[in-house]
């Protein structure tokens, strides 16, 4: 019999968990508190607590209590996969700011926002510089008064449209960069990313300069932002020193300037309140889990959470390559090393000490997205092995090496193998441009061009030997 599956959440990782449990032969029924989404779907349905069995240690059973519509029902399961992810509860640090409690206007967290009409004619705050902020500071822009965007530590702002106008991620997230990236000393590193961020705009003429530049910060993607700011739409500010009834001071500023409206870009935290704290604790923002996925003292790896992670790439293949690796674990076919290695392991990685190579991801959950990846693929055996295609498929190889590194690579051996996969792989290109190119434009031949690609060709070869070799 089919072992039965509790997952807990159906956003993408929920879907992805789901999805990986059937391919595997289990049994996923699976918990969305919310209305929308969801395996078996139970939705509206919340999950109040996920208890071991009193034969726990013979079995790996749970139990898992949930309430829908008032009535509160209990079921065992063999396994659960937690899938709620880290941004579960908005972070409103009202005490960081002196006389919030005086303000007369509108002040609410970025996840309450819904449409820009609600700042017409206003003047905006907006605090917080991640993506969410500067996404409603644009928005606003174009129909508020006046815009705020307040900042304690600056970011890098880049383009959704990069080299030769290709998609930033196609162009940075390849194998090739990721190995020449690091292969390099951290400061090198850290140099030419300031220097290619500063290739589109000079961020030091727009207040927006990363004050550290040596911790791995995740980049700010708009297109809008640095247009705005040099129109005066848009006002770069340090951080909020006071807060007044219709007015806010700044640091490093007596002014006073009139607010409107509040708005909180500061965030989430993230909890387990069906898990007992034995079960899995959250410390420091994190959570101690082998690989980011299994507590590593249980003595069942019966429970596995997916998605509680921050790499610098897609979650969403992410999660997806945490549930293929984590059904495997949860069906028996791979086992994991003793407890007291892989606590070893987590307490190590808990430590955050920089390699001293390549970007320096010392902030919690954070975490190279290709070296992560391949780690867990090598695992269930699915990582696309480049000596061997060099022999038998060099052109497949070149794409994988130098090219995007996009999901279609995890899907080319190993369990949930996709036959598609390699033509997907050589034909990306085709379909990123399909939607852009409307307008069909002959080129004509060029003797220069042909020669170039030729020795483009040599030199990826050279580039191939002097890293493999």
């Amino acid at each position: 019999m089919a072992k039965r599956v509790a997952i807990v959440g159906a956003g993408v990782t929920g879907l992805a968990s789901i999805k990986c449990c059937l391919e595997e032969g289990l049994k996923p029924t699976c918990f969305e508190r919310s209305d929308d989404l969801g395996g078996l779907w139970r939705f509206t349905t919340k999950v109040c607590s996920v208890r071991k069995r009193p034969d726990f240690t013979a079995t790996g059973q749970w139990e898992v209590v949930t309430l829908c519509e008032g009535k509160q029902e209990s079921a065992i399961f063999d396994a659960v996969m937690v899938c709620t992810g880290f941004l579960t509860n908005p972070y409103l640090p009202l005490d960081s700011f002196p006389g919030i409690n005086t303000f007369k206007g509108q002040y609410f967290h970025s996840r309450e926002y819904k449409h820009p009409d609600i700042f017409r004619d206003k003047s905006v705050l907006v605090i917080g510089m991640g993506n969410s902020g500067t996404d409603i500071a644009v928005e606003a822009s174009h129909l508020a008064k006046k815009v705020f965007l307040s900042t304690t530590g600056g970011a890098w702002v880049i383009s959704r449209v990069f080299d030769s106008g290709y998609p930033w991620d196609m162009v940075f997230m390849t194998r090739f960069q990721n190995t020449f990236r690091n292969s390099l000393p951290t400061p090198i590193v850290n140099w030419l990313i300031a220097r290619r961020m500063n290739s589109w705009f000079n961020h030091a003429n727009y207040g927006l300069v990363p004050e550290d530049r040596v911790q791995l910060r995740e980049p700010v993607l708009n297109d809008e932002l640095p247009g705005r700011i040099i129109t005066g739409k848009v006002l770069i500010k340090p951080s909020v020193k006071e807060v007044k009834e219709n007015s806010v001071i700044f640091s490093n500023t007596p002014k006073e300037e009139p607010i409107d409206i509040i708005v909180f870009a500061t965030g989430y935290t993230f909890a387990f309140p069906f898990l007992d704290e034995t079960v899995v604790k959250v410390e420091d923002g994190q959570a101690s889990l082998y690989k980011y996925i299994f507590p590593a003292h249980l003595p069942k790896p019966t429970l596995a959470v997916i998605g509680l992670i921050k790499p610098l790439g897609s979650l969403l293949p992410t999660g997806d390559t945490q549930a293929r690796w984590a059904v495997r674990v949860l069906k028996g076919v791979i086992k994991l090393p003793p407890s007291s290695i892989m606590i070893e392991e987590v307490n190590e990685r808990k430590k955050n000490k920089p390699s001293g190579f390549g970007l320096c991801y010392c902030k919690a959950l954070e975490t190279d997205y290709i070296t992560y990846i391949d780690e867990l693929l090598t695992a269930i055996n699915a990582k696309p092995n480049l000596f061997s295609l060099l022999l038998t498929d060099p052109r497949l190889a070149l794409a994988i090496f130098f090219g995007p590194c996009t999901p279609y690579q995890f899907r080319l051996t190993g369990p949930g193998k996709w036959e598609g996969a390699r033509n997907a792989i050589m034909t990306q290109w085709d379909r990123t441009f399909k939607a852009t190119k409307t307008r069909i434009v002959q080129e004509s031949p060029s003797l220069f061009a042909s020669l170039l690609k030729v020795f483009s060709f040599l030199a990826l070869l050279v580039a191939i030997f002097l890293i493999f070799l």
